[in-house]
């Protein structure tokens, strides 16, 4: 089992930055594919970012690409999210998912290929 916990959500004006952090416990985060989801209100949860389990390939989605930026550091046993340029469209509960899973980016953008979550920190970006 794998225990994950965000921090570092936040209220931001437009064109702020925040750091999210998912810090691991119960395993190392050495054997999973992580992946950043987030959920507006009254929306499905969406896609944000992965990175494979060794750190190669971080894979964006559209809408955050060249403002968004994940990492981990194996020895905090973290995955962090940096958020930059930030937008109203932005405001959501941010997620963070771990899968043990063979690498498939086509379904490691899809919600239901991950095996563990996080209970989700909110971000809200005011105008």
């Amino acid at each position: 089992q794998v225990q994950l916990v965000e921090s570092g959500g936040g209220l931001v004006q437009t064109g702020g930055s925040l750091r999210l952090s998912c810090a691991a416990s119960g395993r190392t985060l050495g054997s999973y594919h992580m992946g950043w989801f987030r959920q507006a209100p009254g929306k499905e949860r969406e896609f944000v970012a992965v990175i494979t389990r060794s750190g190669a390939m971080p894979y964006y989605a559209d809408s955050v690409k060249g403002r968004f930026t994940i990492s981990r550091d194996s020895a905090e046993n973290a995955v962090y999210l940096q958020m930059n340029s930030l937008k109203p469209d932005d405001t959501a509960v941010f997620y963070c998912a771990a899968a043990n899973r063979p690498w498939v980016r086509t379904r490691a953008v899809t919600s239901d290929w991950y095996e563990y979550w996080g209970q989700g920190t909110q971000v809200t970006v005011s105008s």
